[in-house]
């Protein structure tokens, strides 16, 4: 099939890396691995940050031209068979694809949609509206985590809804046999305010718990505008103890992950974390707080450890707990490693994705657009 694609939120070809550009690149990936010819659709970003923004109108305006524009290219060279919209949401819906969907009769599909009634204020609901629309007439609306598909479920009882959870193309990660130095702890996250910094003083608050007795060692990946206050963070640990890496390509991250034992990340507000995959498939066991989207990739006793959200004590026993039993963490690290290569790879991706596609286009499920 013919499948136009668009994320509202950040373009594949965004210059700046992200999960949502790695994910979005990983849809386009899986579905041309299955036979299907992607192309992105439109690079417009409708990010609106607060919901009196008063960039809205111009989004608005250059959402018509980007119609226009797709209009005329469809009317000269066909229409595709699909409009796919990876992650719109109240701050990024889609302005575009219902629009050429109503006029073509182009079967719509979302991922990784979230709908939020407290965010009806200003600007934001008017996105909303259109969100819950095209929602409503997706042929098939892809849900990552269990928690967006119940919020989805509450909010549009009728739409077309199918689970379809996270997934990595774990190649880089799998190849670096695990090597893990006994101690040795990782971690990967950009140095950001909001959740990502939360996160860093949920890990420095835990670590600084752990007994003396421990020789612990930390691999911090990860760089950004808050590098200063989140290096603040972990001045009253001993500085030999930790290791700041900055920023690195994947190759490096996967042989300095091969080399650890335990992977740390509190994951406050993750979506769900595809660092979190990453992690698993370099073998590594994975602790985190049992919050947000987590749950969906990590297996809390399988394949790592899931703490109460908040809860620095929890985490900390949690690490203890695997730094003084090696064999349960050796155990959870081949779970780890078999989860994402058996059940989160591309290729299982890729197959799912396309089982789901072939099932809902051109059937009965097809849904349309209100004039």
């Amino acid at each position: 099939m013919k499948i136009a694609f668009y994320a509202p939120l950040k373009s594949p070809d965004h210059p700046v890396p992200s999960g949502d550009r790695l994910m979005a690149r990983l849809l386009m990936q899986a579905m041309t691995m299955a036979g299907h010819e992607v192309e992105v659709a439109s690079p417009l970003r409708s990010f609106l940050k607060n919901p009196d923004d008063p960039a809205y109108q111009t989004i608005k305006r250059d959402a018509q031209q980007e119609i226009d524009r797709l209009q005329h290219d469809w009317q000269e060279n066909g229409k595709p068979d699909i409009w796919f919209c990876y992650h719109p949401y109240y701050k990024a819906p889609d302005l575009i694809g219902p629009a050429l969907c109503r006029e073509f009769s182009v079967a719509y599909v979302s991922s990784e949609a979230s709908y939020s009634n407290r965010r009806n204020i200003g600007h934001w609901a008017e996105n909303q509206h259109h969100l819950l629309e095209s929602i409503n007439a997706a042929t098939v609306n892809l849900c990552f985590t269990r928690r967006d598909h119940d919020g989805l479920l509450a909010a549009a009882a009728g739409a077309k809804l199918e689970m379809f959870p996270p997934f990595i193309d774990p190649a880089i990660f799998l190849a670096p046999p695990p090597d893990p130095t006994p101690y040795r702890l990782a971690t990967v996250a950009m140095m950001r305010s909001g959740d990502k910094l939360d996160s860093y003083v949920a890990l420095a608050k835990a670590l600084a718990k752990l007994p003396a007795d421990l020789p612990w060692t930390l691999d911090i990946v990860g760089d950004g505008p808050e590098r200063q206050t989140v290096e603040a963070l972990f001045t009253d640990i001993t500085p030999q103890r930790v290791l700041w890496h900055g920023q690195k390509v994947q190759q490096e991250i996967a042989q300095i992950l091969s080399k650890a034992a335990l992977y740390l990340w509190p994951g406050h507000g993750e979506a769900y974390g595809l660092a979190y995959l990453e992690a698993q498939a370099a073998g590594l066991p994975v602790i985190a707080e049992h919050t947000a989207g987590v749950p969906e990739v990590v297996q809390h006793g399988k394949t790592g450890l899931l703490t109460p959200a908040g809860d620095s004590d929890a985490y900390a026993l949690a690490i203890e707990q695997l730094l003084r039993n090696d064999n349960e963490r050796q155990a959870m690290a081949l779970n780890a490693r078999q989860f994402v290569q058996h059940e989160r790879s591309l290729t299982k991706a890729s197959q799912c994705l396309n089982t789901i596609l072939s099932s809902n286009i051109g059937t009965s499920h097809d849904r349309h657009f209100t004039s």
